[in-house]
């Protein structure tokens, strides 16, 4: 019985398609010669397939693939009362890991890849996003990491290549995603794969991490390049406390160069348009920018283990300065940068499992309301500027008014960015989870509401109210399947045709429901 829980729990975790960055730790044998030999090759796949029915999709007619970014927003999502989207996707995510015996388990290779597509939408072609159609032959394999982890001492790791980059200490490719997304930084900044090197340190009560990643390199013979680098601290105060802290830095001498596609990214991009965080009036003048993210996080007892209770949260600066390299009367030639992220999470099990819980989660982010015609900039900065989506901040439980991680193609929410187009955001969510049938039938239910910090020009400060709801059951572990709803009332911020899509009126309430199937397979 106690085998069946501890399987139910885990299961619990895997939540999302983003999941699939399990993979088997290293053993560390007691003995010179093992009872079993080790797997030099292991191959894992994580399954997503969904279908979907909403009242909001793309308008365009390019824009049949991947759709990212914020609801009314320049990827041109709009809600209706007159039409009704229906369609089935499926995403595969396959996991090679190689770990020769002759390194003795301190040398392993991975490489995991993305075969997603919408049932019926491309045949005998190429490109991501598409396959689905009769006779099928797509070319549409996606590279999603390839990167090498050394293991040079014991509690040591180095990874070398494209890899998973998160806003958080623990090791992505050993920890579960749940508990990355309710600890550190909960991927509200940094939630994405990235090229570079990260070196780690897992000890009993201590984490460090340090990372350097090149974002875009440009023209290899020039100083035109787009680069992070970051140190994370956490240290465990008592058996379920810890407490760490950061310090980022990005370096952006792009000029809104490189990115997704024709969107460019940076400051100046309109990839900020695509995912509703802020764009720099900058026009096509090129920049410097030095933009620096300082925070502190704290955890309790995330995985609800040590007792009822658990708790997680964060306060983040980001400061900095954007040179546009010309003397503007509108702007100046500097631009400060100064804005502020809190967010908290508390939970209580009430019942014996994970299943029987209740969720708080807030959030406040700082705004600006007149952007940098003053000098200073004094709203939010995420990665959504320099890719995406980048920002995935998804363990809120919410569906519409903030982003959720049952996706394929499809990466679409009201406020997409926490930093809401600059105008900052104040709100939060409530969830209700039920075990009827302990770690098998799950019944979920929740509400999201939010304000804008400041007013967008003839619309109010009221985002919109959401309720929403899930069945989900386990017929085997790793397995899920599940039937999700959500609706979502919008206030008087979308009064503002700045922000609703140049409409005269307030669209159309946004509802969605889809039926999910998931399996991790090993």
């Amino acid at each position: 019985m106690k085998k069946r829980i501890l399987f139910g729990l885990v299961a619990g975790m895997l939540c999302n398609s983003l999941l699939a960055q399990v993979s088997e730790p290293v053993r560390v044998f007691d003995q010179e010669v093992p009872e079993e030999s080790e797997r030099e090759f292991q191959f894992l796949a994580y399954w997503f397939s969904q279908g979907v029915s909403s009242n909001y999709y793309p308008t365009s007619d390019f824009l049949r693939g991947q759709v990212f970014g914020r609801l009314f927003g320049q990827n041109t999502t709009r809600s209706t009362d007159t039409a009704t989207s229906f369609y089935v996707e499926q995403r595969l995510l396959p996991f090679f890991i190689y770990q020769p015996k002759l390194f003795n388990g301190r040398a392993i290779l991975r490489a995991s890849f993305e075969i997603d597509f919408t049932w019926g939408d491309a045949a005998y072609g190429s490109g991501g996003n598409f396959g689905g159609a009769v006779a099928g032959d797509q070319v549409n394999l996606q590279t999603q990491n390839v990167e090498l982890e050394l293991i040079p001492y014991k509690n040591w790791s180095i990874n070398l290549g494209l890899q998973r980059m998160y806003d958080n200490p623990n090791n992505p490719y050993r920890t579960l995603f749940d508990k990355l997304t309710n600890t550190g930084y909960r991927l509200m900044f940094w939630g994405t794969d990235a090229t570079g090197v990260s070196v780690r340190y897992n000890g009993d009560y201590n984490r460090v991490k340090f990372g350097a990643w090149k974002f875009y390199e440009n023209l290899i013979q020039k100083n035109d390049d787009v680069s992070m680098y970051e140190v994370m601290y956490d240290h465990d105060i008592s058996r379920s406390w810890s407490l760490g802290m950061s310090l980022n830095y990005l370096r952006d001498r792009g000029s809104g160069e490189g990115g997704p596609s024709i969107l460019g990214q940076g400051l100046n991009s309109t990839l900020s348009n695509y995912n509703g965080s802020y764009r720099f009036p900058l026009g096509g003048n090129p920049y410097r920018a030095d933009v620096f993210w300082l925070g502190s996080f704290y955890t309790h007892n995330p995985d609800y283990i040590e007792d009822t209770w658990m708790a997680t949260g964060f306060l983040n600066y980001n400061f900095g300065t954007v040179d546009t390299l010309t003397i503007s009367d509108s702007y100046g030639q500097i631009s400060n940068i100064g804005g502020l992220t809190f967010n908290s999470k508390t939970g209580y099990r009430y019942g014996k499992t994970k299943g029987d819980r209740v969720e708080i989660d807030l959030i406040y982010t700082s705004g600006d309301a007149d952007g940098i015609s003053d000098g200073t900039y004094s709203g939010v900065l995420t990665g959504n500027n320099w890719g995406s989506p980048v920002s995935v901040w998804i363990s809120h439980g919410a569906y519409i008014l903030f982003p959720h991680g049952n996706v394929v193609n499809r990466f679409v929410s009201a406020v997409n960015d926490v930093s809401n187009m600059g105008y900052g955001l104040m709100g939060g969510t409530f969830n209700a989870y039920h075990d009827i049938i302990d770690n098998k039938l799950n019944v979920k239910i929740g509400a999201a509401s939010a304000l804008s910090n400041v007013n967008p020009q003839g619309g109010g400060n009221q985002l919109g109210f959401e309720l929403n709801g899930r069945i989900s059951w386990t017929p085997q572990v790793y397995m899920n399947l599940e039937l999700h709803a959500a609706k979502l009332w919008l206030g008087d911020f979308y009064d503002s045709p700045r922000v609703n899509g140049n409409v005269s009126e307030r669209p159309a309430n946004p509802w969605t429901v889809f039926l999910t199937y998931k399996w991790l397979m090993f």
